[in-house]
């Protein structure tokens, strides 16, 4: 069992900056990818950015160049430095974790970050 807490959100205009935090409690050891996902009202659940414990990243074409995630030495935390925020940002943010095996998926409460003017 894993426990995933965000926190970090909230409002900020067009080209500011957010970073996101996820801290990660119970069956840590097992973790082998930690994510960031997003929903905005009325769409589908995507992938924002995710992290393996090889230090491997991937990204939304959506927000390349902007967003950065990374995770801390002991990988119980997983950070989503969010730059140049755009109003189609705007969403709720999941943090998300597979574990090795079986590849559990485990999910935090979100935290809304809205972008606008």
């Amino acid at each position: 069992q894993v426990r995933l807490v965000e926190s970090g959100g909230g409002l900020v205009q067009p080209g500011g900056s957010l970073r996101l935090r996820c801290a990660a409690s119970g069956n840590t050891l097992s973790i082998y990818t930690m994510n960031w996902y997003r929903q905005a009202p009325g769409q589908q659940r995507e992938l924002v950015a995710g992290i393996t414990n090889g230090g491997t990243t991937n990204y939304a074409d959506s927000v390349k160049g902007r967003f950065t995630i990374s995770r801390e030495n002991a990988k119980n935390t997983v950070f989503l430095q969010m730059n140049n925020l755009k109003a189609e940002d705007t969403a709720v943010y999941f943090c998300h974790v597979r574990l090795f095996n079986p590849p559990t998926p485990f999910w935090g409460q979100g935290t809304q970050v809205t972008v606008s003017s």
